[in-house]
């Protein structure tokens, strides 16, 4: 008999085939998903080096031509622009509001268990009828916001029909509609935080002002960092709104770059064209995530000393 402690020889023969097989077994849905993402990057990597079209059948290889035509193209700097300030701003209002509302709203009172439930219905309304809605408070002619602007002297207020005015539009419904999430998510850190560290400041005297800076704030910044990256991915990509508004008008004024590849694609049938596009998209959005969670990663060792 071997000696207690030490190994026992095992012979791979004689291991049951299902225990064989079960490392396989472990990785397989992972695999699946793995060549589910794979596929279609891999396709639209080679469709941007071709003239394919859903017009025609026949395509063949252009080389880098559409990557050029794009680079030498305003229309792509301009669709850069849009997507970056729609994008930023959007962001930076959401976290702001979403933030402010979580604290006002973080004791569990009745008062403040009904403000979350209304708060948290235009999570449940499609990008599509939150436009609908919004079309109609704004309506020059029975909408509620016209009548409120009219108590302070504004007219007519051109709203998503003008140039000057629809990206504040768009903001303003994609803050509604998104704002909700912050809220949720902040909400949700500030319920799991520590209570002693907030006793005992109240036991020393400490102003709110500076127990949310002192306290709240630095151990919410894990959450606020997850809200953020979910928040920007998202609004960089943004389609839902900005379509269901104006299709990127009036003229090209919020035509950002999900947009632009979906008219190249679906409206002139450049499929070919359209995919440097989305793939300058995903740059932005990858290098955007690694610079956030990257930079949670540095607070977290600095918070542990490292």
């Amino acid at each position: 008999m071997p000696s207690e402690g030490k190994n026992i020889p095992v012979n791979y023969n004689e291991i049951p085939r299902t225990i064989k097989r079960r490392p396989y077994y472990i990785i397989t849905p992972g695999m699946i998903v793995l060549i589910g993402i794979l596929i279609p990057f891999i396709l639209a990597i080679f469709l941007s080096f071709t003239n394919y079209s859903f017009k025609s059948m026949h395509w063949r290889f252009v080389g880098v031509r559409n990557w050029t035509d794009m680079l030498t193209n305003v229309d792509f700097y301009h669709a850069l622009l849009i997507t970056l300030i729609y994008a930023v701003s959007a962001t930076v209002v959401q976290m702001v509001l979403g933030t402010v509302i979580a604290l006002l709203l973080k004791k569990d009172t009745l008062y403040s268990k009904v403000l979350k439930v209304l708060f948290t219905f235009p999570l449940m309304v499609a990008p599509a009828i939150a436009v609908l809605i919004w079309q109609l408070m704004t309506s020059n002619t029975v909408g509620v916001l016209e009548k409120f602007l009219n108590v302070f002297g504004v007219f007519n207020f051109p709203w998503a029909s003008s140039y000057k005015t629809s990206m504040f539009t768009a903001v303003l419904i994609d803050t509604w509609v998104n704002t909700p999430f912050i809220l949720l998510l902040v909400l949700a850190g500030i319920q799991s935080l520590p209570k002693s560290p907030f006793e005992a400041a109240q036991v020393d005297g400490a102003s709110a002002w500076f127990t949310f800076k002192t306290l709240t704030f630095p151990m919410l910044k894990p959450f606020m960092y997850i809200a953020l990256l979910f928040r920007l991915m998202a609004a960089l990509q943004e389609f839902g709104v900005i379509f269901s508004l104006s299709k990127g008008g009036p003229g090209d004024s919020l035509m950002n770059i999900s947009l632009t590849a979906y008219m190249t694609a679906f409206k002139y049938s450049r499929v070919g064209v359209a995919m440097p596009y989305l793939l300058v998209l995903w740059v932005i959005i990858n290098y955007s995530a690694k610079a956030i969670v990257n930079r949670q990663r540095k607070l977290a060792r600095q918070a542990q000393g490292l």
